[in-house]
């Protein structure tokens, strides 16, 4: 399927790394023109710009707009992936100290409508575009493993919704992909944190412990990649996909069954 994607200017915040730069490599064989936002950027000679953004820092991301228009002429693309954990167990939630939730709160919730203040703007002007957030099944879910982290992504999913009803009216969709189980740095984080949680007897390889999870979790019995993700995220995000707002799209093996 052609997704006609050539062509398309496509911002990727939180692309340096994981599922976004997974998507930021499949745009660019699709012929886009990709702009990287991130808080860390590397030089990679790979045909996309990049601009260095802490996306928690209001200040930061109000000066972006005018970043982007001396690199993108539009915003056809948005797509946000940019997230972190709590870092620790949550399993009772009292593991985890109360400081922590504030700054998982301030990059995942805050940042996501710092970058939603600064580009629907531009959206809104050109009466056109694509929003694609991503979440994950632990928003959905109310996993135990990271409840801060849990909670920030069913704020995503909740706001992402309210995105979609404001934004209708310009012909800006806005949708949430969910990831299950993918072997990102934030999943080996979670397997850290647990390790250091249980008694000696109890540790397992992370090879192990995430083996047992899917085997318990995924019907489908086996890992989502970064790339099944970015797959999803590249359809929602085409012309392809332009009856399509407001929902929320598992990519989890059939983890989360509706």
């Amino acid at each position: 399927m052609n997704l006609e994607l050539d062509g398309k200017n496509v911002l990727i915040v939180g692309g340096e790394n994981g599922i976004g730069a997974a998507a930021a490599k499949r745009f660019v064989a699709e012929g886009s023109n990709v702009c990287i936002v991130d808080k860390n950027v590397s030089s990679s000679n790979d045909n996309i710009v990049r601009i260095r953004c802490d996306i928690s820092d209001r200040s930061q991301t109000e000066a972006l707009p005018d970043a982007i228009k001396t690199i993108l002429p539009t915003v056809d693309c948005l797509v946000h992936t940019a997230a972190i954990g709590s870092g620790s167990f949550g399993f009772p939630f009292t593991n985890i100290p109360i400081e922590k939730w504030q700054k998982v709160f301030e990059v995942n919730v805050l940042g996501m409508a710092n970058i939603a203040y600064a580009i629907a703007p531009i959206m809104i002007a050109q009466q056109s575009g694509s929003m694609v957030f991503l979440s994950s099944v632990a928003g959905q879910i109310g996993s135990q493993t990271d409840p801060p982290y849990s909670a920030s992504k069913a704020a995503n999913l909740n706001f992402a919704v309210c995105l979609a009803r404001d934004l209708a009216g310009s012909n800006v969709r806005v949708n949430s992909v969910c990831p299950g189980m993918v072997q990102t740095q934030l999943n080996q984080n979670v397997w850290q944190a647990w390790l250091a949680s249980v008694p000696m007897a109890q540790h397992l390889s992370y090879d192990v412990w995430a083996k047992q999870k899917i085997d318990k979790l995924v019907p489908l019995g086996r890992w989502q990649t970064e790339d099944d993700i970015a797959d999803t995220i590249l359809f929602l995000s085409s012309n392809r996909a332009s009856q399509i707002t407001g929902q929320t799209i598992n990519v989890d093996g059939g983890y989360v069954m509706r």
